[in-house]
């Protein structure tokens, strides 16, 4: 870290108290360039990591309330027919395989692990989400936040690298529960601390001042791009970094798509979009929204013939891509394959997240132009860092917000 900016650092830890948790695409990840490390250690017998209850902020937070078929929070589950993992389901409804995205994720990963680990085994889920009442009162898994694993050769000298491996896949709580199987459960998707940040695939495309288009991992420090200033205009904005940056990673995207103009925008859930309910709204009170909040219907910001304009969404679906890059711009904004997104994500409040990084951008624009390399931001890196520290032992934002909820 350069000593330069650590005055200004300060500066955005204090902003921090605001906009806790602002960063790209994964928090955890370590900055620069991932290492894994040279030997992983099984956990032990009844051991869970983190260290703290399950359901509290350091882990995968409060229980939010059982989800039935036929509630509307249904629909905020998403079946996992992923080959590589195989699913007991022995109420034979598919239960098993409906989990929140966040879980499907992090399950993903995990499958990948096991592979790696032990060649010719798999995963094996034998708990997933519960519509039947069979698990303990204000269980995680009622939700679709909680899955029972096992390695599909039922080894148990195998559960103890297990856990760990289901550590490292970014689950948020890892418990060894059982001689017989693993549990892992992950945050709420609504949970501030739950947003997996917000980048793009790497086929995504940004327009320079010149009118090129080029894809985003190609943006140099230095380049102008188009994006939007304060009152809705059309403007060309200077790149300063990627807050995040990791050109292997294999994640799930929102596909956005728009007609009048016709457009397409893969988007992480967590990342901001400005959507409005009605065309006729202002463009400066579009509201800043998770992407994985967007509904058809609504309209978003796009390129048009005479400026922005807006756009309405006529799909919201997902796709598996490979990349995930977070750009920085001075304005906080860009327009990515032609629609107006902003550079944050996390939490729902984009003036707020673009105050907590004006030191950074303030570093930046004195003249400092620097390449990133793959992998969290140093500053985004400290700033989740110090909201995991504030998290831990407040119980309520400080301007009187719950933290489990966005």
């Amino acid at each position: 870290m350069k000593l330069l900016a650590l005055p200004l650092l300060a500066v955005g830890c204090a902003l921090l108290l605001g906009a806790p948790g602002v960063l790209g695409c994964g928090p955890g990840r370590v900055v620069g360039r991932r290492r894994r490390p040279p030997k992983l250690t099984p956990l032990s017998y009844k051991q869970f990591s983190p260290n703290v209850p399950e359901k509290t902020l350091g882990a995968s937070g409060r229980y939010e309330g059982k989800i039935a078929r036929n509630s509307e929070r249904f629909k905020e589950l998403t079946p996992n027919y992923n080959p590589d993992i195989i699913f007991k389901d022995e109420e034979n409804t598919g239960a098993d395989r409906i989990m929140t995205q966040r879980c499907k994720d992090r399950l993903n990963s995990l499958a990948i692990s096991v592979m790696n680990q032990w060649p010719g085994v798999k995963l094996r889920v034998t708990e997933g989400w519960d519509e039947d009442g069979h698990h303990s009162e204000e269980s995680l898994h009622y939700e679709g936040r909680a899955v029972d694993i096992t390695t599909s050769d039922r080894d148990r000298n195998k559960y103890g690298m297990l856990a760990r491996l289901a550590v490292e896949a970014g689950f948020d709580w890892v418990y060894y529960e059982s001689k017989a199987h693993i549990h892992c459960s992950v945050k709420s998707e609504h949970s501030a601390a739950a947003k997996t940040g917000g980048c793009f695939p790497a086929t995504a495309l940004a327009m320079l001042e010149s009118g090129q288009k080029i894809p985003i991992p190609e943006l140099r420090p230095g380049d102008r791009v188009l994006s939007m200033d304060g009152e809705g205009r059309r403007t060309y904005s200077n790149f300063l970094t990627f807050l995040d940056k990791d050109s292997s990673a294999v994640k799930d995207f929102y596909v956005v798509e728009t007609q009048d103009p016709p457009r397409q925008l893969a988007i992480t859930a967590a990342h901001l979009l400005f959507v409005a309910d009605n065309f006729t709204v202002p463009l400066t009170d579009f509201s800043a929204v998770f992407a994985s909040h967007v509904k058809p219907g609504q309209y978003i910001l796009s390129e048009g013939v005479l400026g922005l304009q807006p756009a309405k969404v006529v799909s919201v679906t997902t796709r598996t891509d490979i990349g995930a890059y977070a750009p920085l711009t001075s304005h906080g904004t860009l327009l990515v394959d032609n629609i107006v997104v902003s550079c944050f994500a996390v939490v729902q409040k984009h003036h707020l997240a673009q105050l907590a990084f004006w030191p950074l951008r303030l570093y930046y624009g004195v003249g400092r132009l620097e390449t990133h390399t793959e992998g969290i931001h140093w500053y985004s890196e400290v700033l989740y860092q110090l909201s995991k520290i504030f998290l831990a032992k407040e119980e309520f934002h400080p301007l009187g917000m719950p933290l489990t909820r966005s």
